[in-house]
Protein backbone atom coordinates (compact mmCIF):
# COMPACT_ATOMS: atom_id res chain seq x y z
CA UNK A 1 0.00 0.00 0.00
CA UNK A 2 1.23 3.40 -1.32
CA UNK A 3 1.93 6.28 1.52
CA UNK A 4 -1.01 8.29 -0.36
CA UNK A 5 -3.25 5.71 1.00
CA UNK A 6 -5.49 6.39 4.63
CA UNK A 7 -5.29 2.61 6.62
CA UNK A 8 -8.12 2.24 8.48
CA UNK A 9 -8.26 -0.34 11.47
CA UNK A 10 -12.27 -1.75 11.60
CA UNK A 11 -11.03 -4.65 13.85
CA UNK A 12 -13.85 -5.33 16.06
CA UNK A 13 -16.31 -3.17 14.18
CA UNK A 14 -18.39 -3.09 11.12
CA UNK A 15 -18.01 -1.69 7.85
CA UNK A 16 -21.16 -1.35 5.91
CA UNK A 17 -22.71 0.50 2.90
CA UNK A 18 -23.26 4.42 3.93
CA UNK A 19 -26.90 5.82 5.03
CA UNK A 20 -29.67 6.76 2.88
CA UNK A 21 -32.18 8.52 3.83
CA UNK A 22 -35.34 8.69 2.02
CA UNK A 23 -36.98 11.41 3.12
CA UNK A 24 -35.64 15.35 3.74
CA UNK A 25 -36.53 18.90 3.64
CA UNK A 26 -33.16 21.28 3.05
CA UNK A 27 -33.77 25.08 2.19
CA UNK A 28 -37.33 24.64 2.06
CA UNK A 29 -39.49 27.69 2.24
CA UNK A 30 -42.79 26.43 4.26
CA UNK A 31 -45.17 28.03 6.70
CA UNK A 32 -44.22 31.48 6.77
CA UNK A 33 -40.32 30.51 6.83
CA UNK A 34 -37.39 28.62 5.87
CA UNK A 35 -36.18 25.54 7.05
CA UNK A 36 -32.68 26.44 8.93
CA UNK A 37 -30.60 23.98 6.96
CA UNK A 38 -29.46 24.28 3.69
CA UNK A 39 -28.06 21.72 1.45
CA UNK A 40 -24.64 22.09 2.59
CA UNK A 41 -25.12 22.12 6.89
CA UNK A 42 -27.97 19.52 6.55
CA UNK A 43 -25.29 16.67 4.13
CA UNK A 44 -22.29 18.07 6.80
CA UNK A 45 -24.38 16.67 9.56
CA UNK A 46 -25.62 13.48 7.81
CA UNK A 47 -22.00 13.20 6.97
CA UNK A 48 -21.00 13.12 10.76
CA UNK A 49 -23.98 10.58 11.08
CA UNK A 50 -22.81 8.03 8.60
CA UNK A 51 -25.61 8.79 6.29
CA UNK A 52 -24.13 9.74 2.72
CA UNK A 53 -26.65 10.44 0.12
CA UNK A 54 -30.42 11.63 0.80
CA UNK A 55 -33.26 12.38 -1.41
CA UNK A 56 -34.77 15.70 -0.70
CA UNK A 57 -38.15 16.77 -1.96
CA UNK A 58 -38.77 19.65 -4.95
CA UNK A 59 -41.61 21.83 -4.14
CA UNK A 60 -42.86 23.44 -7.57
CA UNK A 61 -42.76 27.02 -8.01
CA UNK A 62 -46.65 28.04 -8.29
CA UNK A 63 -47.57 24.58 -9.92
CA UNK A 64 -44.35 24.37 -12.08
CA UNK A 65 -42.43 21.47 -11.60
CA UNK A 66 -39.56 22.77 -13.31
CA UNK A 67 -39.60 26.10 -12.30
CA UNK A 68 -39.61 24.14 -8.66
CA UNK A 69 -36.56 22.05 -9.97
CA UNK A 70 -34.43 24.51 -10.99
CA UNK A 71 -34.56 26.52 -7.77
CA UNK A 72 -33.26 23.41 -5.98
CA UNK A 73 -30.55 22.71 -8.74
CA UNK A 74 -29.34 26.19 -7.63
CA UNK A 75 -30.39 25.89 -3.82
CA UNK A 76 -28.31 22.47 -4.13
CA UNK A 77 -24.60 23.71 -5.77
CA UNK A 78 -23.18 23.93 -2.15
CA UNK A 79 -23.57 20.05 -1.55
CA UNK A 80 -21.00 18.53 -0.16
CA UNK A 81 -22.25 14.81 -0.16
CA UNK A 82 -24.87 12.95 -2.92
CA UNK A 83 -28.41 13.63 -3.42
CA UNK A 84 -31.65 13.07 -5.23
CA UNK A 85 -34.70 14.53 -5.96
CA UNK A 86 -38.27 13.93 -5.45
CA UNK A 87 -40.69 15.76 -6.67
CA UNK A 88 -44.00 17.17 -5.21
CA UNK A 89 -47.21 17.54 -7.43
CA UNK A 90 -49.72 20.53 -5.77
CA UNK A 91 -52.15 21.23 -8.98
CA UNK A 92 -53.44 19.07 -12.23
CA UNK A 93 -53.63 20.29 -15.62
CA UNK A 94 -51.89 19.14 -18.88
CA UNK A 95 -48.83 21.20 -18.24
CA UNK A 96 -48.20 19.22 -15.00
CA UNK A 97 -48.28 16.25 -16.68
CA UNK A 98 -45.99 17.05 -19.64
CA UNK A 99 -43.30 18.18 -17.13
CA UNK A 100 -43.87 14.95 -15.37
CA UNK A 101 -42.68 13.27 -18.40
CA UNK A 102 -39.64 15.63 -18.74
CA UNK A 103 -38.57 15.13 -14.77
CA UNK A 104 -38.74 11.39 -15.59
CA UNK A 105 -37.68 11.25 -18.63
CA UNK A 106 -35.06 13.66 -18.72
CA UNK A 107 -33.85 15.01 -15.00
CA UNK A 108 -33.51 11.69 -13.04
CA UNK A 109 -36.99 12.18 -10.86
CA UNK A 110 -38.38 8.95 -10.30
CA UNK A 111 -41.02 9.52 -7.39
CA UNK A 112 -43.87 12.36 -7.05
CA UNK A 113 -45.08 12.85 -4.17
CA UNK A 114 -48.79 14.05 -3.19
CA UNK A 115 -50.33 15.68 -0.20
CA UNK A 116 -53.36 14.70 1.51
CA UNK A 117 -52.77 17.09 4.03
CA UNK A 118 -52.16 20.69 4.14
CA UNK A 119 -55.72 22.06 2.78
CA UNK A 120 -55.43 25.49 1.37
CA UNK A 121 -51.44 25.22 0.46
CA UNK A 122 -50.21 21.49 -0.41
CA UNK A 123 -53.43 19.89 -0.24
CA UNK A 124 -54.81 17.87 -3.30
CA UNK A 125 -58.09 16.04 -3.50
CA UNK A 126 -58.97 12.56 -4.86
CA UNK A 127 -59.78 13.45 -8.81
CA UNK A 128 -56.00 14.70 -8.91
CA UNK A 129 -54.86 12.48 -6.59
CA UNK A 130 -56.11 9.24 -9.32
CA UNK A 131 -54.87 11.54 -12.29
CA UNK A 132 -51.35 11.14 -10.80
CA UNK A 133 -51.46 7.65 -10.02
CA UNK A 134 -52.19 7.35 -13.18
CA UNK A 135 -49.64 9.35 -14.89
CA UNK A 136 -47.07 8.10 -12.05
CA UNK A 137 -47.86 4.16 -13.12
CA UNK A 138 -47.91 5.18 -17.26
CA UNK A 139 -44.23 6.77 -16.51
CA UNK A 140 -42.78 4.13 -14.23
CA UNK A 141 -42.40 6.56 -11.60
CA UNK A 142 -43.16 5.87 -7.95
CA UNK A 143 -46.59 7.45 -6.29
CA UNK A 144 -46.04 8.82 -2.51
CA UNK A 145 -48.37 10.37 -0.17
CA UNK A 146 -48.15 12.02 2.86
CA UNK A 147 -51.19 10.46 4.53
CA UNK A 148 -53.54 12.57 6.79
CA UNK A 149 -57.00 13.57 5.90
CA UNK A 150 -56.35 17.46 5.36
CA UNK A 151 -60.35 18.28 5.17
CA UNK A 152 -60.80 16.57 8.77
CA UNK A 153 -57.53 18.35 10.41
CA UNK A 154 -59.10 21.27 9.59
CA UNK A 155 -61.99 20.60 10.90
CA UNK A 156 -59.74 19.54 13.85
CA UNK A 157 -57.79 22.63 14.30
CA UNK A 158 -61.35 24.89 14.02
CA UNK A 159 -62.29 22.63 17.46
CA UNK A 160 -59.12 23.09 18.90
CA UNK A 161 -59.23 26.72 18.70
CA UNK A 162 -62.74 27.19 20.02
CA UNK A 163 -61.79 25.43 23.05
CA UNK A 164 -59.11 27.77 23.70
CA UNK A 165 -56.34 25.10 22.77
CA UNK A 166 -53.33 27.37 21.28
CA UNK A 167 -50.63 25.56 22.33
CA UNK A 168 -48.17 22.91 20.56
CA UNK A 169 -50.26 20.07 22.11
CA UNK A 170 -53.66 21.59 19.89
CA UNK A 171 -51.25 20.26 16.72
CA UNK A 172 -51.69 16.76 18.02
CA UNK A 173 -54.68 16.53 19.18
CA UNK A 174 -56.25 18.43 15.83
CA UNK A 175 -54.84 15.61 13.98
CA UNK A 176 -55.09 12.00 15.39
CA UNK A 177 -54.53 8.78 14.25
CA UNK A 178 -57.48 7.99 12.62
CA UNK A 179 -57.05 10.82 10.26
CA UNK A 180 -53.97 8.69 9.48
CA UNK A 181 -55.11 5.97 8.67
CA UNK A 182 -58.21 6.90 6.80
CA UNK A 183 -56.23 8.35 4.39
CA UNK A 184 -53.50 5.80 4.35
CA UNK A 185 -56.37 3.38 3.39
CA UNK A 186 -58.10 5.76 0.75
CA UNK A 187 -54.65 6.14 -0.98
CA UNK A 188 -53.59 2.37 -0.62
CA UNK A 189 -57.55 1.61 -2.16
CA UNK A 190 -56.77 4.03 -4.76
CA UNK A 191 -53.80 2.82 -5.86
CA UNK A 192 -54.90 -0.45 -5.87
CA UNK A 193 -57.90 0.76 -8.05
CA UNK A 194 -54.91 2.22 -10.83
CA UNK A 195 -53.12 -0.84 -10.20
CA UNK A 196 -49.93 1.25 -9.09
CA UNK A 197 -47.29 0.80 -6.68
CA UNK A 198 -47.30 3.28 -3.49
CA UNK A 199 -45.09 4.47 -1.36
CA UNK A 200 -46.52 5.75 2.38
CA UNK A 201 -44.12 8.60 4.02
CA UNK A 202 -43.66 9.14 7.36
CA UNK A 203 -45.80 6.40 8.67
CA UNK A 204 -46.71 7.87 12.58
CA UNK A 205 -49.27 5.79 14.34
CA UNK A 206 -50.53 2.08 14.28
CA UNK A 207 -53.66 3.11 12.69
CA UNK A 208 -51.66 3.41 9.04
CA UNK A 209 -49.24 0.70 9.54
CA UNK A 210 -52.24 -1.77 9.82
CA UNK A 211 -53.56 -0.56 6.37
CA UNK A 212 -50.19 -1.03 5.11
CA UNK A 213 -50.13 -4.25 6.67
CA UNK A 214 -53.29 -5.42 5.65
CA UNK A 215 -52.57 -4.09 2.02
CA UNK A 216 -49.43 -5.87 1.48
CA UNK A 217 -51.00 -9.03 2.65
CA UNK A 218 -53.54 -8.54 0.08
CA UNK A 219 -50.37 -8.74 -2.48
CA UNK A 220 -50.67 -5.48 -3.17
CA UNK A 221 -47.48 -3.30 -3.68
CA UNK A 222 -47.02 -0.64 -1.14
CA UNK A 223 -44.16 0.80 0.40
CA UNK A 224 -44.33 2.05 4.35
CA UNK A 225 -41.60 4.36 5.76
CA UNK A 226 -41.74 5.01 9.65
CA UNK A 227 -39.47 8.14 10.37
CA UNK A 228 -37.04 8.01 13.32
CA UNK A 229 -39.06 10.55 15.90
CA UNK A 230 -42.06 7.95 15.15
CA UNK A 231 -39.90 5.26 16.08
CA UNK A 232 -38.23 6.46 19.49
CA UNK A 233 -40.52 9.29 21.00
CA UNK A 234 -44.21 10.28 22.27
CA UNK A 235 -46.35 13.27 22.30
CA UNK A 236 -45.68 13.83 25.90
CA UNK A 237 -43.07 16.80 25.50
CA UNK A 238 -45.80 18.56 23.71
CA UNK A 239 -47.73 18.80 27.02
CA UNK A 240 -44.10 20.97 28.31
CA UNK A 241 -44.99 23.71 29.89
CA UNK A 242 -41.93 25.60 28.30
CA UNK A 243 -43.42 26.84 24.63
CA UNK A 244 -39.72 26.70 23.12
CA UNK A 245 -39.88 22.68 24.56
CA UNK A 246 -43.09 21.66 23.21
CA UNK A 247 -42.89 23.19 19.82
CA UNK A 248 -39.73 21.36 18.70
CA UNK A 249 -41.40 18.97 18.76
CA UNK A 250 -44.47 19.44 16.36
CA UNK A 251 -44.35 18.13 13.25
CA UNK A 252 -47.13 16.40 10.50
CA UNK A 253 -48.52 13.70 10.88
CA UNK A 254 -47.66 14.44 14.66
CA UNK A 255 -45.60 12.33 17.00
CA UNK A 256 -48.05 9.87 18.50
CA UNK A 257 -48.92 8.45 22.30
CA UNK A 258 -46.60 5.66 23.62
CA UNK A 259 -47.34 2.39 22.18
CA UNK A 260 -47.25 3.70 18.80
CA UNK A 261 -43.71 3.93 18.59
CA UNK A 262 -43.24 0.36 19.80
CA UNK A 263 -45.95 -0.82 17.12
CA UNK A 264 -43.90 0.81 14.86
CA UNK A 265 -40.41 -0.90 16.05
CA UNK A 266 -42.49 -4.47 15.78
CA UNK A 267 -43.15 -3.75 12.08
CA UNK A 268 -40.41 -2.79 10.51
CA UNK A 269 -38.42 -5.82 12.38
CA UNK A 270 -41.31 -8.11 11.10
CA UNK A 271 -40.46 -6.19 7.52
CA UNK A 272 -44.46 -4.91 7.33
CA UNK A 273 -42.68 -1.27 7.14
CA UNK A 274 -39.38 -1.62 4.77
CA UNK A 275 -36.96 1.30 5.33
CA UNK A 276 -36.53 4.30 7.71
CA UNK A 277 -36.27 8.14 6.59
CA UNK A 278 -36.01 11.23 8.83
CA UNK A 279 -38.26 13.61 7.19
CA UNK A 280 -35.63 16.01 8.35
CA UNK A 281 -37.12 19.36 8.68
CA UNK A 282 -35.24 21.98 10.90
CA UNK A 283 -36.44 25.31 12.38
CA UNK A 284 -34.89 26.90 15.42
CA UNK A 285 -36.46 28.30 18.48
CA UNK A 286 -37.30 31.36 17.02
CA UNK A 287 -38.98 30.45 14.44
CA UNK A 288 -41.20 27.76 16.05
CA UNK A 289 -41.90 31.01 18.45
CA UNK A 290 -43.94 32.56 15.67
CA UNK A 291 -47.00 29.89 16.53
CA UNK A 292 -46.86 31.31 20.41
CA UNK A 293 -50.31 32.32 20.83
CA UNK A 294 -51.33 29.71 17.61
CA UNK A 295 -49.82 26.52 17.11
CA UNK A 296 -51.52 26.39 13.86
CA UNK A 297 -48.58 29.41 13.15
CA UNK A 298 -45.58 26.31 14.35
CA UNK A 299 -43.73 25.89 11.43
CA UNK A 300 -43.82 21.77 11.60
CA UNK A 301 -41.12 19.74 11.45
CA UNK A 302 -38.08 18.16 13.86
CA UNK A 303 -34.19 17.05 13.03
CA UNK A 304 -33.12 13.48 12.54
CA UNK A 305 -30.70 13.40 9.41
CA UNK A 306 -27.84 13.33 11.74
CA UNK A 307 -29.27 11.13 14.49
CA UNK A 308 -31.06 8.30 12.22
CA UNK A 309 -28.45 5.93 12.15
CA UNK A 310 -26.95 6.00 15.50
CA UNK A 311 -30.94 5.81 17.02
CA UNK A 312 -31.88 3.05 14.39
CA UNK A 313 -28.86 0.95 15.70
CA UNK A 314 -29.21 1.64 19.38
CA UNK A 315 -33.13 1.17 19.43
CA UNK A 316 -33.39 -2.24 16.87
CA UNK A 317 -29.99 -3.50 16.82
CA UNK A 318 -29.01 -3.60 20.58
CA UNK A 319 -32.62 -4.68 21.50
CA UNK A 320 -32.20 -7.48 19.39
CA UNK A 321 -35.20 -6.92 16.95
CA UNK A 322 -33.13 -6.63 14.31
CA UNK A 323 -30.34 -8.41 12.86
CA UNK A 324 -26.88 -6.39 11.61
CA UNK A 325 -27.79 -7.59 8.46
CA UNK A 326 -31.52 -5.57 8.42
CA UNK A 327 -30.17 -2.45 9.73
CA UNK A 328 -28.11 -2.31 6.28
CA UNK A 329 -31.21 -2.81 4.26
CA UNK A 330 -33.67 -0.64 6.50
CA UNK A 331 -31.14 2.20 6.68
CA UNK A 332 -29.50 2.06 2.85
CA UNK A 333 -29.60 -1.31 1.03
CA UNK A 334 -33.69 -0.66 0.88
CA UNK A 335 -33.80 2.70 -0.15
CA UNK A 336 -31.61 2.06 -3.22
CA UNK A 337 -33.27 -0.84 -4.62
CA UNK A 338 -36.72 1.17 -4.21
CA UNK A 339 -35.50 4.00 -5.92
CA UNK A 340 -33.66 2.49 -8.64
CA UNK A 341 -29.89 3.23 -7.92
CA UNK A 342 -29.06 -0.11 -6.50
CA UNK A 343 -25.85 -1.62 -6.79
CA UNK A 344 -24.79 2.03 -7.55
CA UNK A 345 -25.71 3.08 -3.92
CA UNK A 346 -26.91 0.67 -0.57
CA UNK A 347 -23.91 -1.93 -1.84
CA UNK A 348 -20.17 -2.63 -1.19
CA UNK A 349 -19.18 -4.18 -4.48
CA UNK A 350 -16.77 -3.65 -7.34
CA UNK A 351 -18.58 -0.98 -9.31
CA UNK A 352 -20.35 0.76 -6.63
CA UNK A 353 -19.41 4.31 -5.14
CA UNK A 354 -17.73 4.54 -2.47
CA UNK A 355 -19.88 5.47 -0.24
CA UNK A 356 -18.91 3.41 3.30
CA UNK A 357 -18.88 4.03 7.00
CA UNK A 358 -17.52 1.99 9.98
CA UNK A 359 -19.52 1.42 13.12
CA UNK A 360 -17.94 0.63 16.30
CA UNK A 361 -20.83 -1.42 18.45
CA UNK A 362 -19.09 -1.12 21.49
CA UNK A 363 -18.01 2.99 21.29
CA UNK A 364 -21.54 5.10 22.54
CA UNK A 365 -23.39 8.40 21.68
CA UNK A 366 -24.35 11.21 22.61
CA UNK A 367 -27.57 14.02 21.25
CA UNK A 368 -27.35 17.29 22.18
CA UNK A 369 -27.61 20.86 20.31
CA UNK A 370 -24.73 21.70 21.81
CA UNK A 371 -22.56 18.98 19.65
CA UNK A 372 -24.78 18.42 16.72
CA UNK A 373 -23.64 19.79 13.00
CA UNK A 374 -27.14 21.02 12.15
CA UNK A 375 -28.19 24.70 12.50
CA UNK A 376 -30.62 24.47 15.14
CA UNK A 377 -30.42 25.56 18.19
CA UNK A 378 -32.61 22.26 19.55
CA UNK A 379 -32.47 18.50 19.31
CA UNK A 380 -35.16 16.57 19.28
CA UNK A 381 -33.22 13.87 21.02
CA UNK A 382 -31.59 15.56 23.31
CA UNK A 383 -29.71 14.03 26.16
CA UNK A 384 -29.86 10.78 24.17
CA UNK A 385 -27.17 8.23 25.35
CA UNK A 386 -26.70 5.22 23.48
CA UNK A 387 -24.43 2.07 21.93
CA UNK A 388 -23.09 1.75 18.25
CA UNK A 389 -21.10 5.05 16.97
CA UNK A 390 -20.03 5.50 13.52
CA UNK A 391 -16.78 6.48 13.60
CA UNK A 392 -15.52 6.89 10.22
CA UNK A 393 -17.39 8.11 7.21
CA UNK A 394 -16.26 7.43 3.44
CA UNK A 395 -18.40 9.56 0.86
CA UNK A 396 -17.56 9.06 -2.92
CA UNK A 397 -13.88 7.39 -1.53
CA UNK A 398 -12.84 10.25 0.38
CA UNK A 399 -12.80 10.37 4.71
CA UNK A 400 -15.09 12.84 5.35
CA UNK A 401 -15.73 11.80 9.21
CA UNK A 402 -12.78 10.81 11.71
CA UNK A 403 -11.73 10.73 14.84
CA UNK A 404 -15.20 13.46 15.69
CA UNK A 405 -13.74 15.39 12.87
CA UNK A 406 -15.59 16.67 9.53
CA UNK A 407 -13.89 17.77 6.78
CA UNK A 408 -16.18 18.35 3.91
CA UNK A 409 -16.09 21.58 1.11
CA UNK A 410 -19.22 22.77 -0.62
CA UNK A 411 -19.55 21.72 -4.24
CA UNK A 412 -18.06 18.19 -3.96
CA UNK A 413 -21.26 16.40 -3.56
CA UNK A 414 -23.22 14.97 -7.08
CA UNK A 415 -26.48 14.92 -8.62
CA UNK A 416 -27.62 11.21 -8.76
CA UNK A 417 -30.30 10.36 -11.38
CA UNK A 418 -32.85 7.56 -10.26
CA UNK A 419 -34.34 5.61 -13.45
CA UNK A 420 -38.24 4.78 -13.66
CA UNK A 421 -39.17 1.26 -13.10
CA UNK A 422 -37.77 0.01 -10.41
CA UNK A 423 -38.43 -3.46 -9.36
CA UNK A 424 -41.67 -2.55 -7.73
CA UNK A 425 -43.45 -2.13 -11.43
CA UNK A 426 -42.43 -6.46 -12.16
CA UNK A 427 -45.63 -7.42 -12.64
CA UNK A 428 -47.66 -4.70 -13.00
CA UNK A 429 -48.30 -5.20 -16.80
CA UNK A 430 -49.22 -8.82 -16.17
CA UNK A 431 -51.92 -8.05 -13.28
CA UNK A 432 -53.79 -5.87 -15.77
CA UNK A 433 -53.94 -8.41 -18.57
CA UNK A 434 -55.53 -10.36 -15.82
CA UNK A 435 -58.07 -7.95 -14.53
CA UNK A 436 -58.64 -7.02 -18.37
CA UNK A 437 -59.53 -10.89 -19.15
CA UNK A 438 -61.63 -11.07 -16.27
CA UNK A 439 -64.14 -8.30 -17.14
CA UNK A 440 -66.00 -10.48 -19.70
CA UNK A 441 -67.19 -7.28 -21.19
CA UNK A 442 -68.44 -5.80 -22.94
CA UNK A 443 -71.16 -8.45 -23.68
CA UNK A 444 -72.50 -8.45 -27.16
CA UNK A 445 -76.38 -8.30 -27.00
CA UNK A 446 -79.25 -8.09 -29.24
CA UNK A 447 -82.00 -5.68 -29.55
CA UNK A 448 -85.35 -7.42 -29.43
CA UNK A 449 -87.78 -6.64 -32.18
CA UNK A 450 -91.45 -5.75 -32.16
Amino acid sequence: VGDDVTVLDATGKYVMPGGIDPHTHLDMEFMGSGTIDDFFSGQAAALAGGTTMHIDFVIPVNGSLLSGLEAYEKKSKKSCMDYGFHMAITKWDEVVSKEMEIMVNEKGINSFKFFMAYKGSLMINDELLLQGFKKCKSLGALAMVHAENGDAAYEGQRRMIELGITGPEGHALSRPPALEGEATARAIKLAGFVNTPLYVVHVMSIDAMEEISKARKSGQKVIGEPVVSGLVLNDSWLWDPDFITAAKYVMSPPIRAAGHGKALQAALSMGTLQLVGTDHCTFNSTQKALGIDDFLKIPNGVNGIEERMHLVWDTMVESGQISVTDYVRVTSTECARIFNIYPRKGAIRAGSDADIIILNPNSSFDISAKSHHSRSDTNVYEGWRGKGKVEVTISGGRVVWLNDELKVFPGSGKYVEMRPFSYLFNGIGKADERYLSSLKAPVKRFRATT
